[in-house]
């Protein structure tokens, strides 16, 4: 069976490959459907992801990662069959939370957080290499050059925050 990962954005998709490139998960690159992470919230607004899968002649295992999903995964009928379950990785409430956690800056967030977004919070606390946080892919490839570092973030996620019943941690998928 082959795992198809959808993530919500670029970072999201930059976090799971360093995480797969780094063989830091109970799943490797050769579990996933085309042997890829993709950007994509839906089937089948995503042409890649409905090739992939009509190019697997199995079933799939789909796992969604973003900060927010609550929009449902829509199957139509012709993946109905394809698809043998479907589980949520949710990083509310948005992924900077791990760049918070990283730097120890968590405290402080939550001073702010009913008005400022991590985002914003990011932009204004978070550094790497003297370079201001700026949402970039490159910014997550960079910080988290020590994959541990992100580990170590996951994990601590997972340890302080309190995600709905049908939502898992992206610190599940660690080996």
């Amino acid at each position: 069976m082959k795992y198809l990962v959808m993530c919500e954005g670029p970072n999201e998709v930059e976090i799971m490959n360093i995480l797969i490139d780094n063989d830091l998960l109970s799943i490797s690159r050769d579990d996933l459907l085309d042997l890829r992470v993709f950007h994509a919230r839906q089937i089948n607004s995503n042409a890649a992801v409905r090739t992939a899968i009509n190019l697997y002649p199995n079933k799939i295992i789909v796992l969604r990662i973003g900060d927010t999903l609550k929009d449902e995964l829509k199957v139509t009928k012709e993946y109905k069959n394809k698809i043998d379950e479907i589980r949520k990785y949710c990083t509310k409430p948005e992924v900077e939370i791990l760049l918070i956690i990283c730097e120890n800056l968590i405290k402080e967030y939550e001073k702010v957080k009913s008005k400022t977004s991590p985002k914003s919070f990011c932009k204004e606390h978070v550094k790497n290499n003297k370079c201001k946080y700026d949402n970039s892919t490159k910014f997550y490839t960079n910080y988290f050059s020590q994959p541990q570092n992100l580990v170590n973030a996951l994990k601590t996620y997972k340890r302080i925050h309190t995600n709905k019943k049908d939502e898992l941690y992206l610190a599940d998928l660690l080996k």
